[in-house]
């Protein structure tokens, strides 16, 4: 893919995780993707994501900046959303988020086969209430 097309096909991507859409997501990535420090294959992927979208049922990200070079691309979004479902045994706070999300992935055949990002799990659970995560 040219640059160009990277950037529109990351905001189809974007768009298919904002409707919480499992299949179209599922369909960005390679079943055999590689994250950094996480499962590895888009069944753990798509599995984080439903967990997600359980516990915060309004989710939605907002593209900050989008950095595209070769194959590689650098994302920063914000993620949003209210905490009204169960979330990593956290039963509901009503209490709504914002995190700041830093990701690059490698791009293959139109598919995610790697991933890289800053964990935002601390900050998610400090903005719920939860001490010590």
């Amino acid at each position: 893919m040219e640059p160009w097309e990277m950037h529109a096909w990351y905001a189809d991507y974007l768009d298919a995780c904002n409707r919480h859409d499992l299949a179209a997501i599922r369909s960005f990535v390679d079943a055999a993707v590689r994250r950094s420090h996480l499962p590895g294959g888009v069944d753990a992927w798509i599995d984080e994501l439903d967990d997600l979208f359980r516990g915060f049922p309004d989710w939605r990200w907002r593209r900050i900046q989008l950095i595209v070079e070769d194959d590689r691309i650098a994302a920063h979004v914000r993620g949003s959303g209210t905490h009204l479902g169960e979330f990593r045994g956290i039963a509901p706070t009503r209490r709504h988020v914002n995190v700041a999300e830093f990701s690059m992935y490698r791009v293959a055949k139109g598919r995610f086969v790697e991933y890289a990002g800053a964990d935002t799990g601390f900050e998610l659970m400090s903005q719920l209430g939860v001490a010590g995560t």
